[in-house]
């Protein structure tokens, strides 16, 4: 997975307004609809990267990540990551939001309270992100590649 391959979803985020994160996600279900046959395949591009070792590469269980790609003019000034959780994260601000994109792996697993799909967090949000009941694949979408770590 690259930029090219989600480049249609990168044009759109860049339109969502993400402080009415009611409306983005409302916005986002009905472009790229989860059971969609695009959204599943962005899904097994980013199930066979972690099964090649091109993806998730990083840290350990609970959350193994990865930076697909940094923000770019030709990104729309959004960065990817994946990152393979079956556990809490580390706590975070989102200073200008995030889009997630949720992919169960095994089990029932719910991302902060939510099932996979589309999850978007406002400019200012702040949460330890989980995830309980099994594991998820996500992909991150940050406007200019922004988060901050809590201590």
């Amino acid at each position: 997975m690259n930029s090219d391959t989600i480049k249609d979803l990168l044009d759109f985020v860049a339109t969502l307004d993400l402080s009415d994160t009611k409306s983005a996600k409302e916005q986002l279900d009905a472009k790229f609809p989860f059971e969609s046959e695009q959204v599943q395949a962005w899904g097994g591009l980013m199930r066979a990267g972690v099964e090649d070792g091109t993806l998730c590469g990083n840290g350990e269980p609970p959350m193994q990540y990865s930076r697909i790609f940094k923000n770019s003019a030709e990104t729309n000034d959004l960065s990817a990551d994946a990152v393979l959780m079956n556990g809490a994260g580390p706590n975070h601000i989102h200073p200008q939001g995030e889009v997630d994109l949720c992919f169960a792996i095994d089990g029932e697993p719910r991302f902060d309270g939510n099932d996979p799909g589309w999850t978007v967090y406002g400019a200012g949000s702040q949460h330890i992100p989980t995830v309980k009941g099994g594991t998820m694949l996500i992909l991150y979408l940050l406007p200019d590649g922004a988060f901050e770590f809590v201590k």
